[in-house]
């Protein structure tokens, strides 16, 4: 979880953690705001909220004989989105501008956010009342969907020893000038053609895969190949290397593919997930060999 958060924050994408409760997703986020730097708000999603209680709104300042326009709190560097499925369709969307094209309309008055920007949402998936499912336009626009599970027995006992007294508090390690400069150098990591062509081939298997009498309504759209080359690049920075294996595209595949599929009415019946398209995907389509050393070790293997 923690290094796709990374991955998300400099391929300049937004990420969605989804797991129960208590296995830290708010945390991940607030931690990570603070040690990234830069102006950190959160947002509790509740089923009253209206949309300019997210973007902001006009107000009327009678001093002035004039309207005024007074910020969100999306105007931050990391917007922390918690439990983001408890509100309605119109609020969540509220966000499609933002998280889009960094800005916020607002009157006929655009705002620019912050860079770098970054949206990190948490939502529930074991609810079903009072809450509301994502529209697939809003699921589009993040990155990554991080499914968080729970831990294992030997690290909740590691939870319980460091969380129950006196728990530990990040430093800040970073400043919005040097995420910028990580954002950039993640630019400028190496894509070999084949690589490309991995990416491009995963995600139209999925849009074929899809029609009237299979499991998929709909595949993955140009946004998903986008942003795994674009999260390829990250991941492969994050492992100290300046070029992308075929292997950074095929461990993200989930994360940036998967949310973004649109089921049948029959897979849902049958209980068939998203990840396991994925998987199906993962296997017709071979990974391409980019250098001597790889088919050596391939052939060993």
């Amino acid at each position: 979880m923690v290094e796709r958060l990374f991955t998300a924050i400099l391929a300049r994408g937004h990420c969605l953690l989804e797991g129960v409760p208590g296995v830290a997703k708010t945390l991940a986020a607030k931690t990570l705001a603070h040690v990234a730097g830069g102006h950190f708000a959160r947002l509790q999603f509740t089923p009253d909220l209206v949309p300019s209680d997210i973007t902001g709104t006009r107000i009327y300042r009678p001093s002035q004989e004039a309207f005024a326009i007074e910020p969100g709190p999306v105007i931050a560097n990391v917007v922390l989105a918690d439990e983001i499925n408890r509100a309605p369709a119109k609020v969540q969307s509220a966000l499609l501008e933002v998280m889009g094209e960094h800005q916020v309309s607002i009157g006929g008055t655009t705002l620019p956010v912050p860079e770098p920007f970054l949206v990190l949402a948490t939502q529930n998936p074991i609810e079903s009342e009072g809450v509301y499912r994502l529209p697939e336009a809003q699921r589009d626009r993040f990155l990554l969907k991080v499914e968080v599970a729970a831990p294992s027995e030997s690290e909740e006992l590691a939870i319980l020893y460091r969380m129950s007294v006196d728990p530990p508090s990040p430093r800040r390690v970073l400043t919005p000038e040097r995420l910028i400069a990580l954002q950039r150098a993640a630019d400028q990591v190496f894509v070999h053609h084949a690589v490309a062509e991995y990416a491009v081939r995963l995600v139209c298997s999925t849009r074929e895969l899809a029609g009237p009498e299979s499991r998929l309504a709909h595949g993955a759209g140009p946004r998903a190949t986008l942003g795994l080359v674009a999260a390829a690049r990250a991941l492969a920075l994050l492992r100290d290397r300046g070029y992308v294996l075929p292997e950074d595209v095929g461990d993200l595949a989930h994360e940036v593919i998967a949310h973004r599929l649109v089921l049948s009415f029959d897979a849902l019946a049958d209980g068939i997930t998203p990840g396991e398209i994925v998987d199906e995907v993962l296997t017709a389509v071979q990974q391409p060999r980019i250098s001597p050393r790889q088919a050596a070790q391939e052939a060993v293997a």
